[in-house]
């Protein structure tokens, strides 16, 4: 299914404070409203040369010209142009175009954005379910804080201790309020607590990295050298855990009894969760 784009641009409404009649204070405003203005400009430019860029890679994509779609979606990612409807495209065209790695790359890119999209969701199941042999499966405790993103947990965690601290600030400012409150405030307190352990975890399983394998079939070795003897061999799309790094080389694992050395070249590393 394909998503379609949406762009937006600055608010760059309301005007400067009103200030005294004089000539220094009618060319200060008009100095501001020449500056908004210009960045307004620059701002819609900007979005109207993505949104053309987008309905190209779209209209690419439609003509079944799916590399090609990739390669100009991919301009736009390189352009810093970043959203979860660009990712799943992205990952729609991969993944059309036979290269079932990079779709689940970009997938994963774009659920970091929007967890909880069903479109997406189905799209990366439905991928991962095309991989042959090894791979890894994600546990309930990834699935669970995958809900949502980081952003969201962060704004979760940073209100309720926010909350829990006017609370406890209201029960010393009012004592006699402190009977009413003491369920109010230990509720928040809990809360508080849990979505900071939620917050932590989650960036833990951030600080770590998977390795999605991009080539058809890549040989792990048992050294990170090219004459190294095979230690297993993974398909396109295979999800692996990465325990170490050297030089170009990656140290990676399905499990404790699969663990060998791929190179940089052959897969895409992301964050675990």
């Amino acid at each position: 299914m394909m998503m379609e784009s949406y762009i937006e641009t600055l608010n760059l409404g309301g005007m400067p404070g009103r200030l005294k009649p004089g000539l220094h204070a009618r060319r200060v405003v008009g100095l501001i409203s020449l500056l908004w203005l210009l960045v307004l400009c620059v701002c819609q430019a900007k979005a109207e040369v993505s949104h053309d860029a987008f309905d190209a890679a779209n209209k690419l994509y439609e003509q079944g010209k799916f590399l090609d779609a990739a390669s100009a979606y991919e301009k736009l990612v390189q352009s810093s142009q970043t959203s979860a409807a660009l990712f799943f495209n992205l990952g729609n065209a991969y993944f059309k175009g036979g290269q079932i790695g990079r779709a689940i790359a970009e997938y994963r890119r774009a659920e970091q954005i929007a967890p909880r999209d069903s479109d997406l969701r189905a799209n990366l199941q439905f991928a991962r379910k095309q991989i042959q042999g090894p791979t890894l499966a994600s546990s309930r405790r990834q699935d669970w804080l995958g809900k949502l993103n980081l952003n969201e947990w962060s704004w979760l965690a940073s209100g309720a201790v926010w909350l829990w601290l006017l609370l406890l600030t209201v029960r010393e400012w009012r004592p006699a309020l402190k009977p009413v409150m003491r369920g109010y405030t230990l509720a928040a307190g809990i809360g508080a607590a849990l979505l900071c352990v939620g917050l932590a975890s989650l960036l833990q399983l951030h600080s770590q990295r998977v390795a999605i394998v991009v080539d058809a079939d890549a040989i792990a070795h048992q050294a990170p050298v090219d004459e190294s003897p095979t230690a297993f061999t993974v398909h396109d799309g295979a999800e692996l855990d990465i325990l170490d790094q050297k030089d170009d080389w990656l140290q990676v694992s399905v499990d404790a009894r699969k663990i060998g050395w791929l190179h940089r070249a052959k897969v895409s590393v992301a964050p675990k969760a």
